[in-house]
């Protein structure tokens, strides 16, 4: 599995003044630390370029059936919002993937997050998709070039049938989102990352000690290296209540801890740590043809170093257990469409720790079409006004201290 969420900066009680001298500060250091380390590499900045920009694999048969299939794909509502499909793939091939199991031949979606960046860069909003949910699976172009039936299975099915296209169209028939872009790493890119940054602290609040996974940690706060990491990130049944739920949960305050690693000025601010985090950032990648170069990564990322990091939010999508098999999930409804009809307009995202996805904040009334509000006498007119808040829906944000 992996993840990648772009870097964000915090807001200060001091004004908008010194914040924007401190972010324009932070941009010029961090500027000259990429360019530092280009430069004074003995003049192989380039060759450093095209080193990076080779490590990442274009998506070229994605985007060939994409294509193919273009007429039928959701139409972006609003210019400059951006949705990002990354896509964690369990596959055992490829460079220190074998010790994770046996390699069947096929490799599924160990964890797919929908990332929604806001059209001013004003907020990043990254979804988990259960890999039990119940879905629709379109007829998709298999390895051998044959073409599956439509069906009805489990969504992480729908990667080892046809690969990212394959779930790039199930996702979009879901929830009636365009993705722009999608991004496949594997659990050794994962561990590279994690090990480029010197690890990432977590919150545990019980000892672990899990075979399984390789685990073996004090309770506290523990920074967890790459091997660990993808331990922590990956188990499910020795964990917390053994849910997945409760995975994805641990997986999304696991991003949030790791944006904030990443962002941080020992990193950024560092050539000699830099470049590594680079390396480890592009290698086992594979991303659409359009993000396949540093430069076309930069083009997206590049507006998310201003966003606050409590605009960094993480939840999964509201689902309950499938109607006929315990084991499986369904979207909730009417919550999960009124989540996906706010990133398709790009309206704000409420999240909060506590309670059932989708749940109403306290004190709100239930009104006749669904949404949350508040009634109250119109002077002007004689009738009542209901103003309807955003719904909230459980999740957390980068900016929250886990052992909080």
């Amino acid at each position: 599995m992996g993840y990648r969420v772009g870097p964000s900066a915090g807001a200060s009680a001091g004004g908008p003044g010194p914040v924007r001298r401190r972010r324009r500060r932070w941009v010029r250091i961090t500027a000259f630390g990429v360019t530092a380390l280009l430069v004074t590499a003995g003049g192989v900045g380039w060759a450093v370029y095209a080193k990076l920009s080779g490590n990442i694999t274009p998506d070229e048969a994605a985007a060939a059936e994409l294509a193919r299939y273009d007429k039928e794909r959701p139409t972006a509502l609003v210019k400059d919002a951006r949705n990002i499909l990354l896509i964690g793939s369990d596959s055992r091939e490829g460079t220190g993937n074998a010790r994770y199991g046996r390699d069947s031949g096929t490799e599924r979606s160990d964890t797919t997050i929908l990332l929604h960046l806001s059209a001013g860069r004003d907020s990043a909003t990254a979804v988990s998709l259960p890999r039990d949910l119940m879905v629709d699976l379109p007829g998709c172009r298999r390895p051998d070039g044959s073409r599956s039936a439509p069906r009805f299975a489990m969504f992480n099915q729908a990667f080892q049938v046809g690969g990212s296209a394959c779930t790039i169209r199930t996702v979009e028939k879901l929830t009636d989102i365009r993705v722009d872009h999608h991004v496949v790493v594997d659990f050794h890119g994962f561990k590279e990352m994690v090990d480029a940054v010197d690890g990432v602290e977590v919150c545990l609040r019980e000892p672990i000690d899990d075979r399984a996974a390789k685990l073996r940690l004090p309770a506290g706060r523990v920074t967890l290296d790459g091997e660990q990491a993808l331990g922590y990130v990956r188990a499910r049944k020795s964990l917390g209540d053994g849910s997945d739920t409760e995975r994805m949960e641990r997986q999304q305050r696991f991003l949030g801890a790791l944006v904030n690693k990443v962002r941080s000025n020992d990193v950024l601010l560092n050539p000699v740590k830099l470049y590594p985090v680079l390396d480890a950032a592009t290698s086992s990648l594979t991303t659409d043809p359009d993000l396949a170069s540093l430069r076309g990564l930069y083009e997206l990322v590049r507006g998310l170093r201003d966003i606050p990091m409590e605009q960094v939010q993480f939840l999964t999508v509201p689902r309950e257990s499938y109607a006929y098999d315990a084991n499986r999930d369904q979207l909730m409804e009417p919550a999960a469409k009124r989540l996906f009809e706010r990133l398709r307009t790009d309206t704000p995202v409420v999240v909060e720790g506590n309670g059932p996805p989708g749940h109403a904040p306290p004190g709100a009334a239930d009104s006749r079409d669904g949404s949350y509000g508040d009634a109250y006498p119109d002077p002007h007119r004689e009738r009542t006004v209901t103003v309807s808040p955003p719904p909230t829906f459980r999740g957390n944000t980068a900016a929250e201290d886990t052992c909080e």
